[in-house]
């Protein structure tokens, strides 16, 4: 008989891994239950971590004391930071990853964490007491309890995949779905619904004629997404390559659509709106002769390449068939083909901020069980679930981050307090505070409060401190030194800048557009010493002292809005009988019983007018 444990984490995704690692550094024994122990994290769908809105989060999981950062480094074939032609506030950090290593990587970090437990095995019901959860029945019809369980199934739970007019139960190609776990809590009274999400072919790179794709090489300056200095990595770097579809792809790939479960009505679920399957795209975008794909590599020892751009559900034949008509890919060979996946998963409106469920307590959702999609939004979610699993069983406050805190913050007040309609995608655009939510400054706003929660090491607070006290040392510097005509100006004529007819401080002129900390000679006593790279420390000088005005006036902004979520209005409003309520209003506050008003505010359907009778009955 397995021990009874603090913590129970079911499914080892990235969502999973995150959370148990979490709960189990945070001082929780803790069991994770996952399938196959040889696919922890495995990267389903891209090989890919970070993008636009995307890299802020790991960067930020980062900052918090997470893994995700750290094992992306140490399997990255390919790093290119994203958006750097734009302002900072969207610079974004991308990276390709050996998948095999990926998952390599995250098992043996788990491994080596103490107080954490592993079992291979299928959860097919959770154990309860009244309302709250105790613990898990697993296929082996063993009992395993536990004061907190954290429920990252995946796309796990009665999956169901298509290719054509063939289907067929899975998790994912080639693995069991999940079953009853669905059923006995829509028993429960959750909301439970279907979800749909797809994959394209992958190809053997022997078969491809790089020579007609278009090379995307890496940064030559690569970076990564870990704020911790020297993470090994020996894989040798990879270019993807880009290629496009043409009038021919696009009328072989119709002649299978009276096939394709998208479109005959096999498949009823919702689906994703930003990154749609080929099929969509040629629907939806009718006028378009062309569409870009990109290569990319899914390993640094192997050949398989993965068509990032042709997700489908086609039958089989029809995707080979098109393939071969794409510039590049005439001789292609399939390793498998692409294919849609349906997955039940629950409205996260029935969700407290700390990602514990409202109808049974001790019950933590994460990642796309909540409607996501993205490793980086799974992560994210398992990060703060381990976080708060473990809090609960310590009886503390639940952690949780505000929306001008972390991407993170938004992403998971956007679930609770809005729901999902498809599966949820972070953006930039979702976050009102993109110039304080950057992803040069996550360790800045967040790993202060890892420090705290006790996720950051000694070493890494050791890093976080060295590296702003240096900054602070040449921001000091640099605004209390000053250069002369002779000194500044060849630097500015190189930039198309202004000269300088009398010194200046070096402040002044870094505040220009184009002109660079490193163009200028500094004390090297100033950062040698620091455990951080001399141009991370200049990006960040660089980057306070140009836009000091445009942080400033975001601060305030942030802190005028912020004032709503100090009210807490949580149980306290009988929001059925305020007749001066919309009907929606009313409707969707009693649903979702928001903790403050500010949170009420940000829910689908409430209104200004809304949210000032709310005041008013709270005697603002």
């Amino acid at each position: 008989m397995l021990q009874k444990y603090d913590v129970i984490v079911v499914g080892a995704g990235h969502a999973g891994c995150e959370a148990a690692a979490a709960a189990a550094r945070l001082g929780s024994q803790t069991l994770l239950i996952t399938m196959d122990m040889t696919k922890m994290a495995a990267m389903s769908c891209n090989p890919a971590v970070g993008g636009i809105a995307k890299g802020q989060i790991v960067r930020e999981i980062d900052a918090l004391g997470g893994y995700m950062g750290v094992v992306t480094d140490m399997s990255s074939i390919q790093f290119r930071m994203l958006n750097k032609s734009k302002g900072p506030a969207m610079w974004s950090p991308r990276s390709q990853a050996d998948k095999a290593v990926f998952s390599q990587t995250w098992r043996e970090i788990l491994e080596h964490i103490p107080n954490l437990d592993l079992w291979q095995d299928s959860v097919t019901s959770l154990l309860f007491e009244t309302n709250r959860v105790v613990g898990v029945r697993t296929m082996l019809g063993i009992d395993i309890f536990a004061q907190s369980v954290v429920l990252t199934n995946g796309t796990f739970l009665n999956g169901l995949l298509h290719v054509g007019r063939t289907s067929f139960s899975g998790g994912r190609i080639g693995e069991p779905a999940s079953f009853n776990l669905s059923d006995q809590l829509r028993d429960f009274g959750f909301e439970v619904d279907r979800m749909k999400t797809g994959t394209p072919a992958r190809i053997d790179g022997r078969t491809i004629d790089f020579s007609k794709c278009v090379e995307q090489p890496g940064d030559v300056d690569r970076r990564g997404f870990s704020y911790l200095p020297n993470v090994k990595n020996e894989l040798p770097q990879l270019s993807c390559y880009m290629t496009y579809t043409n009038p021919a792809v696009h009328t072989m790939l119709k002649s299978g659509f009276n096939d394709s479960p998208m479109y005959n009505g096999t498949i009823q679920s919702l689906g994703p709106r930003y990154c749609p399957s080929i099929e969509t795209k040629l629907v939806t975008f009718a006028d378009k002769e062309q569409h870009q794909l990109f290569l990319e590599p899914e390993g640094a020892h192997t050949h398989e390449y993965y068509v990032n751009g042709f997700s489908s559900s086609l039958p089989a034949e029809v995707q080979y068939k098109a393939l071969q008509l794409v510039p590049g890919l005439e001789h292609c060979k399939i390793y498998r083909p692409g294919y849609a996946i349906e997955y039940d998963f629950f409205q996260p409106t029935q969700l407290h901020l700390s990602l514990e469920t409202k109808h049974v307590e001790n019950l933590f959702f994460a990642g796309q069980i909540n409607g996501t999609t993205g490793y980086e939004e799974a992560a994210a979610q398992g990060l703060i679930a381990g976080i708060n699993a473990h809090r609960k069983t310590r009886t503390q406050e639940a952690f949780v981050l505000k929306r001008d805190e972390a991407y993170i913050g938004v992403l998971i007040d956007d679930l609770v307090s809005k729901g999902v309609n498809e599966p949820y995608r972070m953006f930039t655009s979702r976050a009102e505070f993109r110039i304080l939510l950057r992803q040069d400054n996550a360790d800045l706003r967040l790993t202060p409060k890892g420090i705290e929660l006790g996720l950051v090491d000694d070493y890494r607070k050791t890093v976080f401190e060295n590296k702003y006290n240096t900054v602070s040392a040449v921001i000091d510097y640099i605004s209390s030194t000053n250069v002369t005509q002779e000194q500044a100006n060849p630097i500015l004529e190189k930039v198309f800048s202004a000269p300088i007819k009398q010194s200046m401080k070096i402040s002044a002129l870094v505040a220009r557009p184009n002109v660079l900390l490193a163009d200028f000679n500094l004390p090297e006593e100033l950062y040698a010493q620091s455990l951080t790279p001399t141009e991370e420390i200049f990006e960040a000088a660089e980057i306070a002292i140009k836009y000091a005005g445009y942080i400033e006036k975001e601060k305030q902004l942030a802190e005028k809005i912020a004032r709503l979520d100090y009210i807490r209005i949580k149980d306290k409003i009988p929001y059925a009988t305020i007749m001066s309520l919309s009907t929606e209003a009313r409707q969707k506050l009693t649903e979702i019983n928001p903790e403050t008003i500010g949170q009420a505010s940000r829910i689908s359907g409430v209104s200004p007018a809304d949210v000032s009778v709310l005041l008013v009955y709270m005697g603002r």
